[in-house]
This record gives C-alpha cells, sequence and structure tokens, in this order.
C-alpha cells in the first residue's frame, strides 16, 4: 500500500490539473473535426482514448521530469518531497514506471489511423526534453506549450486522417494559452528558481507580468474568433466566448499578485474550467 501512495504521488494522480490541461487541447481538435450531424458513438469513444492518453503520457512525462529535476527538487520548499527528490523512489525504478507507462499508452495510440500514430510517435522527443529547457532558456513555458498542445493536431487527424490549416490556427493560439497560465504557475517558484539559477518566463517577466499575460491570452482569443468565423459557428459559440473572456480578464488577469503563490496556483487550476468552456463552446457552436 506505501508503494502505491508512492506510485499515485510520483504520477501526481491527486493533481488532475496536468493531464487534463494536456486532454483539453486533444478535445477541442476532435470537437473540430467531428460532424455531430452523423454517430455520436465514435466521438465519445476517441474522447475516451485521448483522455486516458493524456492521464498515461503526463504520468510518464511527471516521472521524466523528476528525474531530470531530481537535484533541483531538493532546494525547492514546493518540490522537496517529491518522491525521486527524497529517495522514496530510486531512479531506476522510475525509469521502470515511466517505461511501462509509455507501453499502455502505445496500445492507447494504436486504436487511432496511420497518420495519428505517426504524428504521435513524434511528438514523444519534444515531451521528454521539456525539463532541459529551464536550464538553458528563458523560454521553457513556449516549449510546453508547443508540447501540451500537439493533441489537438492530433485530435483533428483522427477523425479527417489529414493535415489541415484550421487546426493549427487553434493550436497557434492554444500555445500562448499555455504560455500565459504557465507564466502564473512559475510566480510559485519565482525565489527558488532564480537562487538556483533555473529561467522561465515567469522570472523574465517579473517586471510586468500583466502585459506579457494579456498579450498571450490575446492571440488565444483571436484564434478562437478566427475559428468560429471559418466554421461558421452559431451564436452559442460567440456566448460562451463572452464568458472565456470574462474568466481570461476578470478572473485571471486582474486578481495575479505574483507575491502571493496560493493565488497564483488557484488562477493557474481555473484554467481547467476555461478548457472545459472552450469545449462547450466548440460543440454548441456546431449543434
Amino acid at each position: 500500500m506505501k508503494q502505491i501512495i508512492l506510485f499515485i504521488d510520483l504520477i501526481r494522480l491527486k493533481k488532475p490539473i496536468g493531464f487534463m490541461l494536456l486532454f483539453w487541447p486533444c478535445a477541442w481538435g476532435l470537437t473540430l473535426a467531428y460532424d455531430f450531424k452523423g454517430e455520436k458513438i465514435t466521438y465519445i469513444y476517441f474522447l475516451s482514448l485521448f483522455f486516458l492518453g493524456a492521464v498515461l503520457m503526463r504520468s510518464a512525462g511527471c516521472i521524466i521530469n523528476d528525474i531530470a529535476d531530481k537535484n533541483f527538487d531538493r532546494k525547492v520548499e514546493r518540490t522537496k518531497n517529491r518522491p525521486i527528490a527524497s529517495g522514496k523512489i530510486s531512479v531506476f525504478k522510475g525509469l521502470v514506471f515511466s517505461a511501462a507507462l509509455c507501453l499502455i499508452a502505445l496500445l492507447v495510440l494504436i486504436q487511432f489511423n496511420n497518420l495519428t500514430i505517426l504524428l504521435a510517435l513524434g511528438s514523444v522527443p519534444l515531451a521528454f526534453t521539456y525539463p532541459l529547457l529551464k536550464r538553458i532558456t528563458y523560454w521553457p513555458q513556449l516549449f510546453l506549450g508547443i508540447t501540451f498542445n500537439y493533441g489537438l493536431i492530433l485530435g483533428w487527424t483522427s477523425i479527417k486522417d489529414a493535415i489541415d490549416i484550421l487546426p493549427f490556427i487553434l493550436y497557434f493560439g492554444s500555445i500562448f494559452w499555455t504560455l500565459g497560465y504557465d507564466t502564473i504557475y512559475g510566480f510559485q517558484d519565482i525565489k527558488d528558481d532564480e537562487i538556483i539559477g533555473l529561467k522561465s518566463t515567469s522570472i523574465k517577466f517579473k517586471k510586468n507580468p500583466i502585459k506579457f499575460i494579456t498579450i498571450c491570452y490575446s492571440f488565444f482569443l483571436i484564434s478562437l474568433i478566427i475559428i468560429g468565423i471559418s466554421l461558421e459557428l452559431n451564436n452559442y459559440y460567440y456566448l460562451f466566448f463572452s464568458i472565456i473572456i470574462l474568466q481570461m480578464f476578470f478572473f485571471q488577469l486582474k486578481k495575479i499578485d505574483i507575491k502571493n503563490s496560493l493565488l497564483c496556483f488557484t488562477i493557474f487550476r481555473s484554467n481547467n474550467f476555461l478548457g472545459l468552456l472552450v469545449l462547450i463552446s466548440l460543440i454548441v457552436g456546431k449543434l
């Protein structure tokens, strides 16, 4: 039982925000491509596969991240008790767990068409190199955005079995969404990160965070507008779009205080609700 609890802590299963933020772009891409006037079962089935894949890959990614950052995590108050950093789970055992999770994720992946499988396999190196970027650039969050929203393209190709410009428009905007919310998340560790020499957009833009995050969120909102116009979505889409604007600007941006770690985490976590809002807007907009 103790080992099971440690494994749950290792893969952050008690903190679903991570795999939900990985799942939402997959669901968006799937919804963009899907014809709701036809059979609904395929949509629910694929949505379930993407959810399972997001949980598995995020869990594997957490383990690799903890292995790569174990020496840094020991020096950060928020992360010093993580299983690998604290020595409760060995690096070797962590690698075995990660490999097992990736194998199960592969079994999920082969349920899709060949194009989706090929594109997904191409994203694996992105997922496992992210931890290294915090050592060399102030823009690891940008790389995270490229990686975390990659599922949007996979969601599209799982239905269309072809590449198109439309999902890339939302993919581009979603990268900035991640860039914004992960900058907010990074404010929790900014003091420790500066001491141990790690880099992030949180550090780079700490003197003017509101302006930077506003720009990021604006790109995301513009991409949603373009999607709405391109797909000729109905007025219900724009009703939810207005709620998305309120959530981003009047809940998140208006309340940011980079010196308040708990508040920063609360604002960051609210992006899970925003992801759901975007999904609902796309669904009702196409009905």
